[in-house]
C-alpha cells in the first residue's frame, strides 16, 4: 500500500468483487481491503508457512449484512459502533484472553464499555485506530475555509467536496457541524438539526467515496478539493507527492473510531489459528507494520511507545486541542435510523 498506493488503489478495489485469496485455509479472516499487510500477521506466516485466508468487505454495514445472511469466517474486523449489533444477532462469543499475551497491553481506554467487556468475557479485541478530518488541496483551498466544518456547505466548493459513503462518518461531521460532540446522547431535535445540515453538505458532494483509495484517487485528479476522511486516505496522497493537508482542528472538531476483532461463533477453521492470528496483530512489532502501510495507531501501548511523535503527527495521529466526536457505541435505534436518514439524503430527499 505505501508503494504507488493510488495506481494499486484500482486493484485494491477490485478485491470486493473477488472470492477469498487461497493462502492458509484453516483460518479465514473477513476484513478491510488492505488488511492484509505481511508485518501484521508475521509470526502467523512464520508458525504456518503462509498468510490466512483473506475475504475483504467495502464497509461495516456491508459486513454485518454479509454475515447475517449466512457468510462463514473465523474473524471479522468491524469497528466499534458496530459490537453490539454482532452480540444482539448472536453472531460472536468472547476471546479467552488467557491465550492472548499481550491483551495486557492494549491501551484500558479503548475497552471501556461494557459491550466490549463485561462478566462473560471479552468481546471485541480492538486492534487499529485512526482519526476523520478534512483533507484538501492546500494549492487551492485556503487554510481559514478549513478553519470550520462549515466549508462542507460553502458554495465556493459546489461540486468540489467528498463525504464517505459510511453513515456513521458523515453523522459523526453533520453532528460535530452543527455543535454535538457525544453521540452516545442525542437527542431528536439535534438529529433533526444535523440531518438539515447534512442536506445542504449534500448539494456540494460530488462523489461519496467507499474507500480510501477511491478517495485518494478523486482527490489527485483535482475533481474534489475538500473531503471528509480518514487519515489513511490523507497518507496515501502524501507518499505519492500530491498536495494534501488534514485539518483535525476546525473550530467544531474532529472525529476518531476504533476498530478491531470479533471471534465468530461457528468459524469453519481452526480456533487456534484464530489465536496465533491475533497473537500477530497484537505484538508491538505490528504497531510500525500498521501505521506504515496503513497509517493507522495500534492498540498496543508498549508498541506506540515506539514511534516518534513526529511521525505520529505526520499521520494525523497526534493529539488536538478541539472536541472529539469518538465513534464508540451509540444507540442501536438511533444508529438505524441515521443509515435510514442517509439513503434519503443521499437519493435527494
Amino acid at each position: 500500500m505505501k508503494t504507488s498506493s493510488l495506481l494499486l488503489g484500482g486493484i485494491v478495489t477490485a478485491f470486493f468483487a473477488l472470492p477469498a485469496m487461497a493462502e492458509d485455509k484453516g483460518l479465514l479472516v473477513f476484513d478491510w481491503a488492505g488488511f492484509d499487510v505481511e508485518g501484521l500477521y508475521q509470526t502467523y506466516k512464520d508458525k504456518y508457512g503462509a498468510p490466512p485466508t483473506y475475504s475483504f468487505f467495502g464497509d461495516d454495514d456491508e459486513a454485518y449484512q454479509k454475515l447475517a445472511s449466512g457468510f462463514k469466517a473465523d474473524v471479522a474486523h468491524p469497528c466499534s459502533q458496530m459490537i453490539s449489533k454482532y452480540r444482539d444477532a448472536g453472531l460472536i462469543e468472547p476471546w479467552d484472553v488467557s491465550k492472548i499475551p499481550e491483551f495486557k497491553n492494549i491501551d484500558p481506554k479503548f475497552l471501556n464499555s461494557p459491550i466490549f467487556k463485561d462478566d462473560k468475557g471479552v468481546w471485541f479485541l480492538p486492534t487499529d485506530w485512526g482519526a476523520v478530518g478534512v483533507a484538501y488541496n492546500p494549492d487551492e483551498v485556503p487554510a481559514e475555509d478549513v478553519a470550520t466544518l462549515q466549508v462542507f456547505v460553502n458554495p465556493k466548493y459546489q461540486g468540489r467536496t467528498s463525504l464517505p459513503n459510511s453513515s456513521d462518518d458523515v453523522w459523526s461531521l453533520a453532528y460535530l457541524a452543527t455543535g454535538v460532540s457525544d453521540w452516545t446522547h442525542v437527542t431528536d431535535e439535534q438529529f433533526q438539526k444535523a440531518a438539515a445540515w447534512l442536506r445542504e453538505a449534500h448539494k456540494n458532494v460530488r462523489s461519496y467515496w467507499a474507500d480510501p483509495s477511491e478517495m485518494s484517487q478523486i482527490m489527485a485528479s483535482g475533481e474534489v478539493l475538500v473531503a471528509w476522511s480518514w487519515n489513511d486516505g490523507v497518507n496515501y496522497l502524501k507518499q505519492d507527492k500530491y498536495p494534501v493537508a488534514f485539518q483535525r482542528s476546525a473550530k467544531e472538531g474532529s472525529a476518531s473510531f476504533i476498530c478491531g476483532y470479533v471471534n465468530l461463533k461457528g468459524g469453519p477453521g481452526d480456533e487456534q489459528k484464530a489465536y496465533d492470528f491475533m497473537n500477530s496483530w497484537l505484538r508491538p512489532d505490528a504497531a510500525p507494520a500498521l501505521l506504515d502501510a496503513i497509517g493507522y495507531g495500534h492498540s498496543n501501548l508498549e508498541g506506540m511507545k515506539e514511534i516518534p511523535a513526529d511521525q505520529l503527527k505526520d499521520a494525523g495521529l497526534n493529539p488536538v486541542d478541539v472536541p472529539v466526536l469518538a465513534q464508540v457505541p451509540n444507540d442501536p435505534q438511533l444508529r438505524e435510523k441515521q443509515l435510514a436518514e442517509f439513503e434519503k439524503i443521499k437519493a435527494g430527499y
